[in-house]
C-alpha cells in the first residue's frame, strides 16, 4: 500500500469522519443537495438480513453507522418495488409498495427514521419511462383498445399485415436488442418498447399518466423521502409520427443495426413534464431533490435539463461524460470540467465515476500496474472538483468488476441476449464485501447468493481497509471530512491550472473569503513538473500546505508556483 501523508489539519478530521456525519448546511441560496455526497445503494447487492442470499432493507439499515462514518449525506436506494425481476427492479408492477424479498413497508419507515436519526436523506429510485408488463395498467391496456389504461401506453397497429403477419410500424430497436415492438393479438396492435419487451413505454401524451405517475412520486414524498433520481428520465417521449430513424451503419452489441436517436430520446416535450415535476416537488418542504439519469453527447446539453437560466427542472441532471469514461487523461478531464463550469448558467454539476450499469472505475481507468493510485485519482477528482459527488457502494472499497466468464453463469438478460459482445452487468453488482468472515464477505449467511462474491473478498473488504490507515476506504473518508470542513473545497468557485499541461490536471477552489485549496493530479507514469502560476490566477501565497496526499508529492511546505509529482500521485494543498 501507498502511504499516505495528511497534514495536522487533516488528521484531526480523521475522528470525526469516523462519528455520524453532521447535516450539510442548507440556505435558501445555498441548498444541502449542492455540497452533498450521495452514495448509490444497489439493494439486491447491499445487505442480506434474512440469509435468503439477496439483500434488502433491513440490511440497508444495519450498515447506517458506516455510511455515517464513511460521511456521506444522503443514499440513493436502487429499485425495491414489487416487480417481476426480469430487469432487477427496473421494471416496477406497483409503484406504491415494497416487494417482499425487500421487505415490508414498516421496515422502509424505519430505515428511512434511522436514516435520518444519522442525518442521512434517503433518495429513492424512480421509473417513469415504462411499467412492468405485469402492471395493473398493462395488463387492462392489453385486454382491450376500449380498456380505461389503454392509452397510458404506446401502440400502433404497425403497417398491415404482410407475408410474415402483422410488420413493425418502424425500425427503431430496443436497447436491450431487438425490434422496439411487441405485437398483441387481443388488441391487433403492437406496443413500444425501448427496453426489454416486458418493459412496455408509458405514453406522456396521455395527461393521465403524468396525473398517476406524479400521484406514486406524492406517495413517498409524504412519507419523507428526499427526492428521486429518475432512471431514463431522457426517453419519456418518442416521435408522435413513429417515423424510421436514420440509419448509421454497423451494428451494435446485441446485433441490430445502430440507429440515430434523434426520435426515441430528448425529445423537447420532455421539458414542460420536467418543468412541472419540479414545481410539484418544490412544494414539499426541506429542499427534495431530483436527480435524472441523463446520458447525452456533450456537457452542454445538460444545461436544458437543469432548466437553463431559469433553473426550473432538475436540480441535479448526472454529467456522466466527465467520470464514466475510461481513458485516463489530463487533457480529457481538463475540458469537460471546464465546460461543467462555463455552459450550465452556473448550475451545480453532478460527477458520477461508478454506477450499477457501467464497469467500474478502478478496472476502466487502471493500467494493472498503478491501479490502486489511480483509484485515489479518481476519488480526489470525485470529491474536490466543484460538483455533488456520486458514490457507488464498493467504489470506496475497490472494489473490482467480476465479469462472468460463462455465459451460462450470466444472470442479466442483457449479458444473455448479447454474449459475448456484451457480457451485462452481473460485473459491477456484485455482492458488497463487508469482511472475511465467511466466503460471502459478510454479506450474507447463505452460501448461494444471487450474484457470487468476488474472488479477492478477502483482501477487498471494509473492515480490513478500515483498519489500514493507508486503505482507499481512508482516503475517501478523509477527503469527505476535508470537503465537508474546509470552506473552499466545500463551496469554492474552480479555476484551472498549469492548463497546457498534458499529463497533470491542476486546479485551484477559492472560497468567497479569499482561501485557496490547490489540487494535483499526475496522470501519468513519468514524473511530471507543474507550473501552477497563482499569480497570473489571481491567487496570492508564497507557500503550500499538504492537506492530503499519497506518496510522491511536493515536500510540506513546498514553494508555491512550481513543483514535480511523482507518477500518478494526487496532492491537495492549502495556499499560504
Amino acid at each position: 500500500m501507498f502511504a499516505v501523508r495528511f497534514a495536522a489539519a487533516a488528521l484531526a478530521l480523521l475522528p470525526a469522519c469516523l462519528a455520524p456525519a453532521a447535516p450539510a448546511s442548507a440556505t435558501a441560496a445555498d441548498p444541502w443537495w449542492r455540497h452533498a455526497v450521495i452514495y448509490e445503494i444497489y439493494p439486491r447487492s447491499f445487505q442480506d438480513s434474512d440469509g435468503d442470499g439477496t439483500g434488502d432493507l433491513k440490511g440497508i439499515t444495519q450498515r447506517l453507522d458506516y455510511l455515517g462514518q464513511l460521511g456521506v449525506d444522503a443514499i440513493w436506494i436502487a429499485p425495491f418495488y414489487p416487480s417481476p425481476q426480469v430487469d432487477f427492479g427496473y421494471d416496477i408492477s406497483d409503484y406504491e409498495a415494497i416487494d417482499p424479498q425487500y421487505g415490508t413497508m414498516a421496515d422502509f419507515e424505519r430505515l428511512l427514521a434511522e436514516a435520518r436519526r444519522r442525518h442521512i436523506r434517503v433518495i429513492l429510485d424512480m421509473v417513469l419511462n415504462h411499467t412492468s408488463d405485469q402492471h395493473p395498467w398493462f395488463l387492462d391496456a392489453a385486454r382491450s383498445r376500449s380498456s380505461p389504461h389503454h392509452d397510458f401506453y404506446v401502440w400502433s397497429g404497425g403497417k398491415g399485415d404482410g407475408a410474415g403477419g402483422p410488420r413493425p410500424p418502424n425500425n427503431w430497436v430496443s436497447l436491450f436488442g431487438g425490434s422496439a415492438w411487441q405485437f398483441v393479438p387481443a388488441v391487433g396492435e403492437f406496443y413500444y418498447h425501448r427496453f426489454y419487451r416486458q418493459q412496455p413505454d408509458l405514453n406522456w401524451r396521455n395527461p393521465a399518466v403524468e396525473r398517476a405517475m406524479f400521484a406514486a412520486m406524492r406517495f413517498w414524498l409524504d412519507r419523507g423521502v428526499a427526492g428521486f433520481r429518475l432512471d431514463a428520465v431522457t426517453e419519456l417521449f418518442e416521435d408522435a409520427q413513429l417515423r424510421d430513424a436514420p440509419v448509421l451503419g454497423g451494428v451494435n452489441a446485441q446485433g441490430d443495426p445502430n440507429l440515430s436517436d434523434v426520435y426515441t430520446k430528448n425529445l423537447p416535450e420532455v421539458h414542460a413534464v420536467m418543468r412541472r415535476l419540479r414545481a410539484m416537488v418544490d412544494g414539499y418542504a426541506d429542499e427534495r431533490v431530483l436527480i435524472g439519469e441523463t446520458y447525452l453527447e456533450k456537457t452542454a446539453d445538460l444545461d436544458a435539463w437543469y432548466g437553463g437560466a431559469q433553473h426550473d427542472e432538475l436540480q441535479l441532471p448526472m454529467d456522466t461524460l466527465v467520470g464514466l469514461g475510461s481513458r485516463l487523461d489530463a487533457d480529457t478531464f481538463r475540458r469537460h470540467l471546464s465546460a461543467s463550469q462555463t455552459e450550465l448558467h452556473g448550475s451545480q454539476p453532478l460527477v458520477v465515476f461508478d454506477n450499477h450499469d457501467n464497469i467500474r472505475s478502478w478496472d476502466r481507468y487502471g493500467d494493472g500496474v498503478h491501479d490502486a493510485q489511480i483509484a485515489r485519482i479518481v476519488a480526489t477528482l470525485l470529491l474536490t472538483t466543484r460538483a455533488t459527488a456520486l458514490m457507488y457502494q464498493g467504489q470506496e472499497i475497490g472494489q473490482r468488476t467480476a465479469t462472468p466468464r460463462r455465459v451460462e453463469d450470466v444472470r442479466d438478460p442483457l449479458g444473455v441476449r448479447g454474449w459475448p459482445r456484451d457480457k451485462g452487468r452481473d460485473g459491477e453488482r456484485t455482492p458488497m464485501q463487508w469482511d472475511a468472515s465467511n466466503p460471502q464477505a459478510g454479506f450474507s449467511t447463505s452460501a448461494h447468493t444471487w450474484l457470487p462474491v468476488t474472488s479477492d473478498y478477502a483482501q477487498v473488504n471494509v473492515q480490513r481497509e478500515s483498519a489500514d490507515p493507508d486503505s482507499l476506504l481512508n482516503w475517501y473518508r478523509r477527503l469527505i471530512a476535508l470537503r465537508r470542513s474546509n470552506a473552499a473545497l466545500r463551496s469554492g468557485r474552480m479555476l484551472m491550472l498549469d492548463a497546457a499541461n498534458p499529463s497533470v490536471l491542476s486546479f485551484a477552489r477559492v472560497s468567497a473569503a479569499g482561501e485557496a485549496v490547490i489540487v494535483s493530479l499526475n496522470m501519468s507514469a513519468q514524473p511530471q513538473s507543474v507550473t501552477l502560476g497563482l499569480a497570473q490566477a489571481g491567487l496570492h501565497g508564497a507557500r503550500l500546505r499538504t492537506l492530503l496526499t499519497d506518496a510522491g508529492a511536493p515536500a510540506e511546505g513546498a514553494a508555491a508556483d512550481r513543483h514535480t509529482l511523482a507518477p500518478f500521485a494526487s496532492w491537495v494543498a492549502e495556499v499560504h
